[in-house]
């Protein structure tokens, strides 16, 4: 399997797209419509990558959606050349080609006349109220829709989820509306996270577990406050959402997942490491082992990225403390192996 050199394809002048994560253009490859997605500048984000791993998320999470039996859109991974610099992008099938329209679910909350919230608000509760109030699709369908986003949201950990990037599709000939096919996924699977901040999660179980238990949370919100989805997941009491539970977890087969040896290979060999922004010179191993473990410098930036309740970390040399700090009224975890659960104030 070869990324495809998207350059050369035929730029579509009478198509733009809007969002405000990365440049798009639309182009046409294979006899078909593609919305060509490149991944936003790190320059003003917590991460020391010059650009995000967004593109790549984007593609690996949408066909995360597929395998699993929710609809996504069809996805290719490739290059485009801008200048003297190859840019790796990810081609987004355009699902409005055939003239169908799309509406996003912000917009279709806006019809709700009796609701007291507006389109663009994300409290649960007024989401599903206008899910079940809505006329455009058959409420229980549409219910049963959301859920199974949701859940394998909190698989790939989403972090952005909202009002304004799923709905539907329109056909003004049938006159019928149907539920538009999942779309912007580059918020998933930590897309800032660099190379030093993967060996780190995957090397501490303390920043494992955090990114399990506590981040990324959902966009959307209960109480006024994003909600965990660990937590919510949990101790669900919407029959809805446990039913999507029981839907989509049997389908989870990450032997299937990770088999696509040749298929990541491909990734790794795409995407060559760009000039990092300047940051600081790393202490030689030697003067870093010389550290107490429990007190080591931790890269917060991904945490506070994922979850603007985060606001440090604590760590104290000697004993168990050590696990992140939340503003949240919720329960914080220290997840070392015999620490029992504590509470931060």
């Amino acid at each position: 399997m070869e990324g495809v050199d998207f350059t050369d394809c035929r730029k579509i002048l009478g198509r733009a797209y809007n969002g405000a994560n990365g440049k798009k253009i639309a182009i046409e490859y294979g006899g078909s419509q593609y919305m060509l997605k490149f991944s936003p500048s790190g320059g003003k984000k917590p991460t020391t990558l010059s650009y995000t791993n967004s593109c790549i998320s984007e593609h690996i999470a949408s066909s995360i959606f597929n395998l699993l039996g929710v609809t996504a859109q069809e996805t290719l991974l490739g290059t485009y050349r801008v200048g003297t610099k190859t840019k790796v992008v990810c081609a987004c099938k355009d699902f409005t080609a055939d003239g169908k329209r799309f509406f996003d679910f912000c917009s279709i909350k806006n019809t709700i006349l009796d609701s007291e919230s507006d389109g663009s608000g994300t409290e649960l509760s007024d989401i599903l109220e206008a899910l079940e109030k809505q006329q455009y699709v058959d409420p229980a369908m549409l219910t049963g829709h959301f859920w199974n986003v949701f859940v394998v949201d909190a698989l790939l950990g989403n972090f952005d989820r909202h009002n304004g990037n799923w709905g539907f599709l329109y056909d003004d000939i049938a006159n019928q509306a149907c539920i538009a096919p999942v779309f912007d996924c580059g918020s998933c699977l930590l897309p800032q996270a660099d190379e030093n901040v993967m060996r780190e999660v995957l090397a501490d179980e303390d920043a494992l577990n955090a990114r399990v238990y506590q981040f990324p949370t959902s966009a959307i919100k209960q109480n006024g406050r994003k909600i965990n989805y660990y937590d919510f997941l949990s101790g669900v009491e919407d029959k809805e959402c446990k039913a999507a539970i029981r839907r989509i977890v049997p389908r989870i087969d990450m032997e299937r997942i990770r088999s696509d040896k040749e298929h990541f290979q491909t990734l790794v060999e795409m995407v060559e490491p760009e000039p990092t922004k300047e940051t600081e010179s790393e202490p030689v191993a030697e003067e870093a082992e010389q550290v107490p473990e429990a007190a080591e410098a931790r890269n917060l930036a991904p945490l506070f990225a994922e979850n603007s309740d985060c606001i440090g970390w604590i760590c104290i040399p000697g004993t168990e403390v050590n696990y992140p700090a939340s503003t949240a009224k919720a329960v914080c975890r220290s997840w070392t192996p015999d620490a029992a659960c504590k509470v931060i104030t």
